[in-house]
C-alpha cells in the first residue's frame, strides 16, 4: 500500500480509535471522556502528519495565501457562527477546570486538525477532483466529531454533523484556493474558542437554550 492510500485510508482509523475512546473512557469518567479523545486524536494526527507531510508540508501550508482575499473573509465569517454561544453562555467559564482545557484546546487544536484534515488529505487526494476531495475529507471530518456526541448532550444530533461538514467544506476550498492553511487555522480557532467546547462537552447549558 503506498504512502498516498494509507493517508487516505487513514481517518478511518482515527475515527474507530476515537469512538472506541469514547465509549470506554464514558464509561469510566463519563462527559470528562473528551480529554482523552482529544490526546489520542491529537497523537493520532501528529503521527501522520509527520511521518507522510513533514517539515516540508508544514512550512507549505503555512505560506502567505494566494489568491482573492474574499477566501479569508469566508473563512473568517465561518468562524464567528458560534459567536452566540459564546455571548449568552460565557458565565460557564467561571472554574479554571474548563477555562484553563478551553484555552488549550482552542490554541492546539485547530494547527493539527487543519494540518491533518485539510493540508495532509487534500495533498494526498490531489489527483482527484476538488469537489471529491473536499467532500471526502469534510465528511470524515464531520463523522469524528459525531464521537464526541456519545458523551455529550450538546455535541449530539445531526446539527453537530451538518454544522462541522459544512465548515469542512469551506476551509477545504478556502486551503485549496489560497495555497495555504492560515485563513482555516485562523477559522478553525475562533470556532473553537467562541463555541465554548470544554462548557459544550459537559453540557453546561441546555441544548436548546441560547
Amino acid at each position: 500500500m503506498n504512502n498516498e492510500r494509507i493517508v487516505l485510508l487513514s481517518p478511518f482509523l482515527i475515527i474507530g480509535v476515537n469512538l472506541g475512546t469514547a465509549y470506554l473512557f464514558g464509561q469510566i469518567i463519563g462527559k470528562w471522556a473528551f480529554i482523552p479523545m482529544i490526546l489520542f486524536g491529537w497523537i493520532l494526527w501528529l503521527f501522520f502528519i509527520f511521518r507522510y507531510g513533514g517539515q516540508v508540508s508544514i512550512n507549505n501550508w503555512l505560506k502567505k495565501p494566494n489568491g482573492k482575499f474574499w477566501w479569508g473573509i469566508l473563512a473568517l465569517f465561518i468562524g464567528l457562527i458560534p459567536l452566540l454561544l459564546f455571548i449568552f453562555h460565557s458565565e460557564t467559564l467561571s472554574n479554571w477546570t474548563i477555562w484553563l482545557p478551553w484555552i488549550i484546546l482552542a490554541l492546539v487544536n485547530p494547527w493539527i486538525e487543519e494540518f491533518y484534515w485539510r493540508g495532509l488529505l487534500l495533498d494526498n487526494a490531489k489527483n482527484w477532483s476538488n469537489w471529491t476531495a473536499v467532500l471526502y475529507s469534510s465528511i470524515l471530518f464531520a463523522i469524528n466529531h459525531a464521537a464526541f456526541g456519545i458523551n455529550s448532550d450538546i455535541n449530539s444530533g445531526y446539527a453537530v454533523v451538518i454544522s462541522t461538514l459544512i465548515m469542512g467544506i469551506v476551509w477545504g476550498f478556502v486551503y485549496l484556493k489560497s495555497k495555504s492553511l492560515w485563513w482555516a487555522i485562523l477559522s478553525h480557532f475562533m470556532v473553537d474558542f467562541f463555541n465554548l467546547s470544554v462548557a459544550a462537552f459537559m453540557d453546561l447549558w441546555d441544548k436548546g437554550a441560547w
